[in-house]
């Protein structure tokens, strides 16, 4: 929106450049959530009697450090998000809409499960059947309306990192390949959301990565990488600016304690923005390296669940997700979150690395 402004205005030329509006989407959304945050976590708190609900199946613990504590903080994350996106990226841009409606309806499938659980005081509200079909429906119009965007050469085209000029070919396969990475990392964020400060603090470390891919794909500087170019991909670097100040601004409220938890609302969301813009960028497998501390939440899930199946009721961890299997091994919560990140900064270290110069 403001870049039409400033283009119908005559402004000077640096502040309709992607960086600027990157730094201004970022910090607009940081601004935003830090500035309203406290209000929202009281409005939360008036219609939340008793709090997000806590799995009593979960660690001790959070039994009576979380209880009474509000959910559906992600509210603030996505308003603060989806502001700075449409005030500062390119609206004719195709793919900036199909990451607004990608964060806009896992936002509110996250929220319909939130609000169920708030009012009838249950840790299971929305069947897991009918959240996956609504989460794969909506992956599957953003992977089509994506691939009718990308060039013809690269519509169906995995990018291999690390290796220069390596790529696969899925044909029609990549569809549903497509579609399993954007509900994968969107429940993978979920699970991944169990202790204060982990969710939001992992993506405000991921976030710069697919920022940087994004402006390098989109611009002329793809040309000095072994990268594959991706028309009007640079867009999303605002994208990714707005949301990565709205999580470090989430990250105020939500570090231990925690005074709110963003809850599928957010987590969901997320998720599936993160999923959305790998899928953009050609860069499905990198997502899976910068983001391992996702794909270990959710693989120790369903490793966990098949064994106690196949098994008869044996476990391989002590509880799932990871996190929670630390919790039970004696570590604080405060040191579980601070490892993690340690991780994840390390992938993000070589997500960085996977940026060959020419």
């Amino acid at each position: 929106m403001l870049q039409y402004i400033f283009n119908t205005l005559s402004a000077p030329e640096y502040l309709n450049t992607i960086y600027s509006r990157c730094f201004m989407a970022f910090f607009t959304a940081l601004i935003l959530v830090l500035a309203y945050g406290n209000r929202m976590i009281k409005i939360l708190h008036a219609h939340q009697e008793k709090g997000q609900p806590i799995r009593e199946c979960g660690p001790q613990s959070h039994l009576k450090t979380k209880k009474g504590t509000p959910t559906m903080g992600g509210i603030l994350i996505l308003l603060a998000s989806l502001l700075s996106i449409v005030a500062f990226a390119d609206l004719t841009n195709t793919l900036v809409w199909v990451v607004v409606a990608v964060l806009s309806v896992y936002g509110v499938v996250g929220f319909i499960d939130d609000y169920t659980k708030v009012k009838k005081q249950t840790a299971n509200a929305m069947t897991a059947k009918m959240k996956l079909i609504l989460q794969f429906v909506t992956a599957l119009s953003a992977v089509l309306v994506i691939s009718y965007e990308m060039p013809e050469e690269s519509r169906f085209v995995v990018t291999i990192p690390y290796f220069i000029n390596l790529s696969l070919d899925l044909c029609w396969f990549y569809v549903p390949f497509a579609m399993i990475v954007i509900a994968g990392a969107s429940n993978a964020v979920n699970l991944t959301d169990g202790l204060d400060g982990l969710a939001s603090g992992l993506m405000v470390i991921i976030l710069p990565v697919f920022l940087v891919i994004a402006y390098i794909c989109g611009s002329d500087l793809s040309g000095n990488f072994y990268i594959l170019p991706v028309p009007k991909a640079a867009e999303i670097a605002v994208t990714c600016a707005a949301v990565g100040g709205a999580c470090l601004g989430f990250l105020w409220f939500n570090a231990h304690p925690a005074k709110v938890f963003m809850g599928d609302t957010g987590s969901l969301a997320l998720g599936a923005f993160l999923g959305t813009i790998a899928v953009i960028l050609k860069h499905e497998i990198l997502l899976a390296i910068t983001g391992i501390v996702f794909v270990a939440e959710a693989v120790s899930v369903m490793l966990q669940v098949a064994w106690f199946k196949y098994s008869g009721g044996k476990r391989i961890f002590k509880m799932a997700p990871l996190h929670h299997h630390f919790e039970q091994c004696g570590l604080a919560e405060t040191k579980v979150v601070t490892r993690f990140c340690i991780v994840g900064i390390i992938a993000e270290i070589l997500g960085f690395m996977a940026l060959l110069y020419k």
